[in-house]
């Protein structure tokens, strides 16, 4: 296994309410490519195959995720996708997202 997350979420990427594509966000336990320490968020590339039962993503990139605890599936619009590689995680983004513009103006 190349990578170890928790609280993680699998993630629609849409523009205009259509499917783009689903990435992994979650927080990393483990990783044997040393990419991420302990505690770091993961961002993923895109996924190519989810499979349930060995609660495993692998991705376009080949990057093999294995997923600990439970996660959810989300969604978020495609011009917050930055948001998600910049480490806010899908429920920062929604909280954001759902405050009024006036009241940040």
């Amino acid at each position: 296994m190349n990578i170890v997350l928790k609280d993680w979420y699998i993630v629609s990427i849409l523009e205009n309410g259509e499917l783009v594509g689903k990435v992994l966000w979650g927080i990393c336990v483990e990783d044997e490519t040393f990419r991420f320490d302990a505690g770091d968020y993961v961002c993923s590339s895109k996924i190519v195959e989810i499979i349930p039962d060995d609660k495993l993503v692998i991705t376009i990139k080949g990057s093999a995720y294995l997923l600990e605890g439970d996660g959810t599936t989300t969604d978020v619009n495609v011009e917050d996708f930055e948001l998600l590689r910049q480490g806010y995680s899908p429920d920062e983004i929604h909280r954001v997202r759902a405050v009024p513009q006036n009241v940040i103006n």
